[in-house]
């Protein structure tokens, strides 16, 4: 049985692969070829771009992807949408796709575009967007460098964006959020009918999820005395609650925990003088929850 999975290609493509890598499945391309294989002999992989992801996972090209969920949207198709994996290439917050226009323009809201042309890659989801608020806009397929376009190619754009950091680069100004959107594992329904290639990706959902909740984080580990724990454990914003176990000397006891690695440069120091000692950071792979 061989399970073949989407990798998106393009801006996504470098973080997902490291993100395979993090969860212990690495995926070897090969720069002038689309295909790419794994560690795992059973599993083999695609370079496909987001915006197509969802119509060959649907299709049964591929038995499982990653794309956003503004192009699963986007397609209309019927897939199944496995996990949410919140990531992205300079946070692991969402993206949005919001209504701009330029700094000078009249317009303030969506209801003020009508019969204006609206430029954007998510035609499909935009011309739903208007339609909701009965307002006849004229939505144009933009291929690429929508930022530019207005004012003289279109009136107002629809585009994605993480930071607003382009947008503004380009003197535009958001008026309101059309869609927020963010990478989905998505699988074909008939492959996910498949009890082996169900559990297949259902690992891989799992694996990546964990590989993504130990971003940021570190565990620490320390030895206290008894005497001292709660002041200790007072300076610990656990994950969970740490894990607190015996050690051979009774009066001592060994904490093992996760924090967020910036937080380390201020903890550390806190717990030391809480009376911690032995204390011991190390990285994380995966933390699954």
């Amino acid at each position: 049985m061989k399970l073949r999975i989407g990798i998106p290609k393009g801006s996504l493509q470098d973080a997902t692969l490291q993100l395979f890598a993090r969860a212990g499945l690495p995926v070897y391309t090969n720069g002038r070829s689309y295909f790419a294989s794994t560690s795992d002999p059973d599993v083999d992989c695609m370079l496909i771009r987001a915006q197509e992801m969802a119509r060959y996972v649907e299709h049964g090209a591929i038995d499982a992807g990653l794309t956003g969920l503004d192009w699963v949207i986007e397609s209309g198709l019927e897939v199944v949408t496995v996990s949410d994996l919140v990531y992205a290439k300079r946070s692991r917050g969402k993206v949005q796709w919001v209504l701009a226009v330029p700094e000078d323009s009249p317009y303030q809201r969506a209801e003020d575009l009508s019969q204006r042309i609206v430029a954007t890659e998510l035609v499909n989801v935009t011309r739903q967007y208007f339609a909701k608020k009965g307002v006849e806009a004229k939505v144009e397929f933009s291929w690429g460098a929508t930022e530019v376009k207005p004012p003289m190619l279109a009136d107002a754009i629809v585009e994605v964006t993480e930071t607003g950091s382009s947008l503004r680069a380009n003197r535009l100004r958001i008026l309101e959020t059309v869609l927020e959107s963010n990478t989905q594992l998505i699988a074909n329904q008939g492959a996910y009918g498949d009890p082996a290639k169900r559990r297949k990706i259902e690992n891989l959902a799992l694996m990546l999820r964990g590989a993504m909740e130990a971003q940021g984080r570190v565990g620490l580990m320390l030895n206290v005395r008894k005497q001292h724990l709660d002041p200790v454990l007072a300076v610990l914003p656990a994950l969970q609650k740490p894990t607190i176990s015996q050690l051979s000397d009774e009066g001592w006891l060994a904490v093992n925990t996760i924090i967020d690695e910036s937080a380390a440069w201020e903890i550390i120091p806190r717990l030391k003088d809480a009376q911690a000692q032995g204390i011991v950071e190390y990285p994380l792979n995966k933390v699954v929850l």
